[in-house]
Order: structure tokens, then C-alpha cells, then sequence
């Protein structure tokens, strides 16, 4: 039976109580999961639910508006012969939406009927989204330089918006001091999140014919993205539905890179940041710094910190091959000259680059930045 895990401490909790972090205060993990097999798969499920098997809390009556089975589209980079994993077609239009909905559907379940989140944009509109459609009431607080498209998306779904001034971090430290108040259901934090992040990697396993890639580069900020891939992709090596877990790189904005500067020395280092246009990985200081560097090392793979002019050339090349991204997302296919280069990755190799939000969620940035090309 799945409990929560103090990676810290090892100490184990049971999932009926309500939790966000661990009694030391540190964010907590789930014990991994069992895995499933091709044939538990749930094939008259257009959605993630269709990996239900695979999930930790046996949830009954889960939140669900299709979110999953998002498109693979096939482009050259270069030598490369890149599968971009669309993950804009979600409900909310990013990947978070897959976190989001197995999250809430579980504190849902558990009784929590109102919930804090706070977020740079994505999260919060996931959040606010699936609150929605769950009949949740939901709080978001966001960094006051949030994109305004993502904000009024968050308003919209009727959530209440607190913007909050100063860096990234001042928002979540300002939803602890209020989660005295209101659960916090943090994409950073409840384990949970993870667990819907997790779908990518069994989704991926189920679009390759039941096999692993063998690369996939993300964008990485906080790192759920990166550790549900992680997990989701162990626990298939561990049910013996695949004989090799694949490379993964995080590719971060030179301008905020921790997790590349980390993987450069060894070990966790503390940073110097600036603005970045990749507004979604602007995490100066991520949690679960040390798992992402675990997945990294684990996988062969590693991460690359690039500039936000390579960002932005990436940004305009995938525009024009028709996949229009928000910056963020545009990262991941920055880093692939790079990972080639350095002989990482190769054109042989089935690479997938994650597409993680829409371009719609940082519409006038994009438009300016294809303006200042012309």
C-alpha cells in the first residue's frame, strides 16, 4: 500500500490525513509504485485514467477533462529526427494539468473541499481549472510579473488571485504562512502532483509500442516534470516492461539554472540568478533539487543551461515548422544543438523534446519576439 515518504528521514505516513510537507518541514515523496502492464492499461479511457493501474490512493471518482494522450510530432533538428511531445493540448494548455488532476481528484476524495496553490502561471491555471471542475474553491497566488494572459486565464476559472511582489520565492513563502488557513496543494509540494506527472513517462512507454525512447529533454524549473518522467519510467524497469530507463536531460535558461550548475559540480550549489523570458523555470532554489540530480545521474543523461538568445532562435524555429510554444517550453528544444554537439544525443537515437505549455499563455512576449525577428 502506497504511504508517503520522507526522503530525509524515511519516515512513512498514511495517505488519509491531510499532508503537504513532512514533520521536519522538508517536501515529502510517495514509496514508488508497483508499475502495470500492457494489459491493465485502460484502453476505453481517452485520458491519463487510462494508467489508473499505476496509481498510488485508489481514486474512485477522479476530476478528469481528457487530459492526456497528447499528440507526437515528428520534426528534423538538424540530423535529429525529434518527436515533440505536445503537451499544449491539455485542458489548460500545459503539462500541469496532469499533476493537477490526480492531485485534487485525491484530496478531493479525502475530504478537502478548499485549496492553496501558488504558481508562475501554469500550475495555477491547472489548479484553478480542475478546482473547478471539481467543485473546489481555490486560491492562487502568483508572482506579481506573471504573464497577464495567465492570470486572467486563473481569474477566469474563478479562482481568487493574490499577486505577490519579489522574486518567485516570495510567493511561496507567502502561501506557507497562509496554509494555516487553507490546505496547500502545491504543485511543488504534495506528492501528488507527481504522481499525475508520472503518466507522461507510462503514455510515452505506450506510444514508443511499449518500449522506453531513448532521450527525452524537458524543461526543468521546480522539476515535476523531470520526476514524474523519473518515477514513472523506474517503476515500468521495475515491473520488467522495459530493460533500460531512458537519458534524461533538463534543459534550463543560463539566467536561472541551478539544477545544470548542480549537475555541472556534483552537488546542490547555491546560484545567482537573472530575469529570464523561460518564466516557468525561474526557480532559483527547487525543492527536490537532489532527486532531480538522482534522475540525471540514474538515467545517464544531464542538463544544459542555455542562453536566452538560443532560447529565443528556438522559440522562432519551432514557430516556423508550425509548433507554437510559450518560451519555457522553447528550452527544451534549444538544448538539443548543444546535447548533440557534445555528442549526448545522436541522429540515430529516438529523442522526445516535451512541449510543455502553449504559446497562447505568453501570447504578447511571442508576438514581440517574432516581431523583433522581422
Amino acid at each position: 500500500m502506497s504511504q508517503y515518504l520522507n526522503p530525509r528521514s524515511g519516515a512513512l505516513h498514511p495517505l488519509g490525513l491531510p499532508r503537504w510537507r513532512g514533520d521536519d518541514g522538508g517536501p515529502l515523496l510517495l514509496t514508488p509504485g508497483r508499475g502495470m502492464a500492457r494489459d491493465e492499461i485502460e484502453r476505453s479511457r481517452r485520458s491519463l485514467w487510462r494508467y489508473r493501474a499505476a496509481l498510488a490512493g485508489d481514486i474512485a471518482e477522479p476530476i478528469t477533462m481528457g487530459e492526456g494522450c497528447t499528440p507526437l510530432v515528428e520534426r528534423a533538428w538538424g540530423d535529429l529526427r525529434v518527436q515533440y511531445k505536445c503537451e499544449w493540448f491539455s485542458p489548460t494548455g500545459s503539462f500541469k494539468d496532469r499533476g493537477a488532476c490526480v492531485m485534487l481528484s485525491f484530496l478531493r476524495q479525502i475530504g478537502i473541499k478548499s485549496v492553496l496553490e501558488d504558481s508562475s502561471g501554469n500550475g495555477g491555471s491547472a489548479i484553478a481549472g480542475y478546482g473547478a471542475a471539481g467543485g473546489l474553491r481555490v486560491k492562487v497566488l502568483a508572482p506579481a510579473y506573471t504573464s497577464p494572459a495567465k492570470i486572467a486565464q486563473v481569474r477566469a476559472y474563478g479562482a481568487e488571485v493574490e499577486l505577490v511582489e519579489g522574486p518567485r520565492e516570495n510567493s511561496q513563502a507567502e502561501a506557507i504562512r497562509q496554509s494555516i488557513e487553507i490546505f496547500y496543494a502545491s504543485h511543488n509540494w504534495q506528492p501528488f502532483f507527481l504522481e499525475g506527472t508520472k503518466t507522461l513517462a507510462y503514455e510515452l512507454w505506450e506510444d514508443f509500442g511499449f518500449e522506453a525512447p531513448d532521450a527525452i529533454v524537458a524543461p526543468v524549473g521546480a522539476g515535476s516534470l523531470l520526476l514524474g518522467l523519473f518515477f514513472g519510467f523506474r517503476e515500468l524497469l521495475g515491473a520488467g516492461q522495459i530493460h533500460r530507463m531512458p537519458k534524461l536531460f533538463a534543459a534550463q535558461p543560463l539566467n536561472c539554472a541551478p539544477v545544470a550548475a548542480s549537475f555541472a559540480v556534483g552537488a546542490p550549489v547555491a546560484i545567482e540568478v537573472s530575469p529570464t523570458i523561460a518564466e516557468g523555470t525561474a526557480i532559483k532554489a527547487p525543492l527536490r533539487l537532489t532527486q532531480m540530480l538522482q534522475a540525471l545521474r540514474e538515467t545517464g543523461g544531464g542538463a544544459a543551461a542555455l542562453a536566452e538568445s538560443e532560447i529565443v532562435a528556438a522559440l522562432r524555429r519551432l514557430a516556423e515548422q508550425g509548433l507554437f510554444v510559450e518560451p519555457t517550453s522553447a528550452t527544451a528544444a534549444a538544448a538539443l544543438g548543444p546535447l548533440a554537439a557534445q555528442g549526448r544525443i545522436g541522429p540515430r537515437e529516438r529523442v522526445v523534446v516535451v512541449l510543455s505549455g502553449s504559446g497562447l499563455k505568453a501570447a504578447v512576449t511571442v508576438a514581440q519576439l517574432c516581431a523583433d525577428k522581422a
